[in-house]
């Protein structure tokens, strides 16, 4: 559920990847995926999972409540400005693949997206955990073939890349600063905690889930070496590195998986606020809850597919840049702080 959270605005279209790891070498970026990243990811979910199961917290008001008291609505701002432009980038996303690809006009790919959002959210909690989760299986599939098929095209080129790449500069500050942004992903992910019952099960879904997430943009990012540095200044690397390949069922293959990850990172987050909503009972129960659900869908697509238009890579370089210590300011640091203490003391 993590890694399928996460993708759309973590490495689906493989700029943040570019932008965070590649950009800095290619050992840079392996190290800061592995040493600080999956770290990272590890040991707050671990943390996360553990408080959200023992003050069954299961949406991120309950949550942030509990953890910061009356100040939860910190958290808030935040999210909702991070949701916007994580969605103005899935948008622009979108519409670059129709655009490029399809040589269809920009606005319809961020359209239809609206449109598969919205009707994934009307489907509500059990049916959005399915998708997510099923969809995680084809992605990793299509990755692992397209690694092994980079190195049997290109092992050369990648392992020349590594070879005279150097684990020189400050590769870990962009690494921490993926890190941090990605970990808000977790109020998508929340409401699954309802299947854990007890502390060793939450310590250790964190844990795997931190390896999980990481896995993919592994696979991705040594794929994409075989094409650097000329894949640095691409808007959608990824897509730019499975066309290269010149495989056409792997390229429409990619593009399938990238377009349904970008609903999946859309749905999973929209749904978190639906949640919040829903469990501060303003809104009733039953028939009304299945048409709020859309309409708040809507109005967050709506709203981001303004930002869209201010292009994939400012959004990703400077909207994920700056709201990343946003996130370690209200989130992460009370975490490892009051977090810890609360779940030690609670009985």
């Amino acid at each position: 559920m993590f890694q399928s959270v996460i993708i759309g605005g973590g490495y689906g279209t493989g700029r943040e990847i570019v932008e965070f790891f590649l950009r800095h070498g290619p050992v840079a970026g392996i190290l800061g995926m592995l040493l600080v990243t999956t770290t990272v990811w590890s040991v707050f979910l671990a943390i996360i999972f553990e408080f959200t199961r023992k003050f069954r917290a299961y949406n991120y008001r309950d949550f942030f409540r509990q953890l910061l008291g009356r100040y939860w609505f910190l958290f808030e701002i935040i999210f909702i400005i991070y949701v916007l432009i994580v969605l103005a980038v899935l948008s622009s996303a979108s519409g670059v693949v129709f655009r490029d690809d399809f040589k269809l006009p920009y606005i319809l790919g961020a359209l239809i997206m609206i449109l598969l959002v919205g009707f994934f959210t009307y489907q509500g909690s059990g049916k959005i955990e399915k998708f997510l989760s099923w969809w995680s299986f084809l992605l990793y599939a299509v990755y692992l073939v397209f690694v092994i098929l980079a190195f049997i095209k290109y092992g050369d080129r990648i392992l020349n890349a590594f070879a005279r790449s150097a684990p020189g500069g400050n590769w870990g500050v962009p690494a921490l600063k993926y890190a941090f942004y990605n970990l808000a992903n977790v109020m998508g992910v929340i409401f699954c905690i309802r299947h854990i019952e007890t502390r060793k099960e939450a310590f250790t879904a964190g844990i795997i889930a931190g390896v999980i997430g990481i896995i993919p943009a592994l696979l991705l990012f040594v794929a994409m070496t075989s094409f650097y540095p000329e894949i640095i200044s691409a808007e959608i690397p990824s897509l730019m590195a499975f066309k290269q390949m010149g495989i056409g069922f792997l390229f429409v293959s990619f593009e399938i998986i990238l377009f349904g990850t970008l609903i999946e990172t859309g749905t999973a987050l929209i749904h978190s606020f639906n949640e919040r909503v829903f469990a501060s009972g303003i809104i009733g129960e039953g028939g009304q809850k299945r048409l709020v659900r859309p309409l708040i869908a809507v109005t967050f697509l709506l709203l981001a597919l303004g930002l869209s238009f201010f292009g994939i890579i400012d959004l990703i370089a400077r909207g994920y840049g700056l709201i990343s210590w946003g996130f370690l300011l209200v989130f992460l640091l009370p975490m490892s702080t009051i977090g810890v203490y609360k779940i030690i003391k609670r009985k």
